[in-house]
């Protein structure tokens, strides 16, 4: 585990900066089973955060505690100055329109064209926008990743890499302040994993947006994270950089790298 004077040093280069995402003494319990015990994360204005730990570490319940889709058993959450916990259905909806959420399975519908899809979110939210600015926005976040010419096509008509790309467009349409990805490559190929990595890092660039992502691919991992946070035993248990952490001897930190290396 990081000692106390690497976790000071840590955060003495980002306490003047702006928290997007802060959550303090976060808990949260499925029956006997628990899940996150005391953990503690701030997420700054323009970074991307990896969360990296074993399956069933808690992840994706952190993701789903963070926009309201889980209700946590204690502690604070606060997402762009509001604390989640207290928002009504209507604010909350207000809020999750400022967060992009990028499912593991995509969640496109497979009933409806890719321009149907991204048209979807403008209405979902009651966001007033003119049929030409609507046709606007399809195309720019189309064009932004590459398949401007997909539009009028079916989801089944793409292949998995496409309708990834599709799922981060329809998320962005909307211009969140914040993504968060969940497993955004499992179920790619190597290279198309890397392309959505870099893609990743493109949008995050050019929409200006912060990101908590969840992965096990440690190429993924090593392309986007700005910090990497380690969810053991529910609790951040150590935080660093990609070099930081991968030079760290800590056995529970060493195991992720040395099982990645023993595959390459």
């Amino acid at each position: 585990m990081f000692d106390e004077q690497t976790i000071q040093q840590e955060t003495s280069t980002t306490e003047n900066r702006d928290a997007v995402i802060s959550i303090r003494h976060l808990y949260k319990s499925f029956g006997n089973n628990h899940v996150l015990k005391d953990f503690n994360l701030d997420v700054y204005k323009g970074e991307n955060v990896v969360v990296l730990g074993k399956s069933g570490s808690g992840k994706s319940v952190l993701i789903k505690c963070i926009i309201g889709l889980l209700e946590q058993d204690a502690g604070d959450i606060t997402v762009l100055n509001d604390d989640v916990i207290n928002l009504n259905n209507k604010e909350l909806d207000e809020l999750r329109a400022k967060v992009g959420f990028l499912f593991q399975s995509n969640a496109l519908y497979d009933s409806m064209t890719v321009r149907e899809n991204l048209e979807f979110p403008l209405r979902r939210h009651w966001i007033k926008v003119t049929a030409a600015e609507t046709n606007e926005k399809v195309m720019q976040v189309l064009s932004n990743v590459g398949l401007a010419h997909t539009v009028d096509m079916m989801p089944a008509e793409l292949s998995g890499g496409m309708r990834k790309r599709i799922a981060l467009a329809r998320t962005l349409i909307l211009d969140p302040e914040i993504m968060l990805y969940d497993e955004p490559t499992t179920g790619l190929d190597p290279i198309t994993g890397k392309e959505i990595s870099e893609l990743m890092v493109e949008m995050g660039e050019h929409y200006n947006t912060s990101s908590i992502i969840i992965s096990h691919d440690m190429n993924c991992i090593r392309m986007t994270a700005d910090r990497i946070v380690m969810l053991i035993d529910g609790k951040c248990y150590a935080q660093g950089t990609y070099r930081e952490l991968e030079e760290n001897n800590d056995p529970q930190v060493k195991q992720f790298f040395e099982q990645w290396q023993s595959k390459q």
